[in-house]
């Protein structure tokens, strides 16, 4: 992946941290599968005979029904990108590119004092967004989760 990136010029950007999120990954797929699959057949049937398409049926039906399913997705890309250490140590070299997590390890030396309160205080700053968001789309992420394993 970092030969593909370098070769991208994306290597000293965010974009490496962003763009293979966007894909998501088995537990998104699962998720929206597990979702999709509790939305009940004749909403699709009943839009057919209406005279919608495929594209239409998922555009104007399903999706606008899958929206707890997409936030909470959303929620947890967001948290987990938020949270990854290794991969921004990988691809950034920067330290003004530098992600929360390194730059509270950037703050610790080996061979000088560590200010302790400091790097607290950050690590607790750090958690200031992911509440926030978390506060703002608990509702969905919370109706997301729950609907997720049920047949309607």
């Amino acid at each position: 992946q970092y030969i593909l990136f370098n070769e991208l010029g994306w290597v000293n950007t965010f974009l490496p941290l962003i763009v293979p999120r966007l894909t998501g990954g088995p537990f998104f797929i699962f998720l929206m599968v597990q979702f999709i699959r509790g939305i009940p057949r004749d909403l699709d049937e009943a839009a057919e005979i209406d005279g919608a398409g495929r594209f239409a049926i998922f555009w104007r039906v399903i999706l606008p029904l899958m929206q707890p399913a997409l936030i909470t997705a959303a929620i947890f890309s967001f948290y987990w990108t938020w949270e990854d250490f290794l991969s921004p140590l990988i691809y950034l070299s920067d330290p003004r590119l530098y992600t929360v997590s390194l730059a509270l390890r950037s703050m610790s030396d080996p061979n000088a004092a560590t200010n302790w309160g400091a790097i607290f205080a950050m690590a607790t700053l750090s958690l200031v967004p992911v509440f926030l968001i978390f506060i703002a789309f608990q509702k969905y992420l919370v109706q997301g989760i729950s609907t997720t394993g049920l047949k309607g």
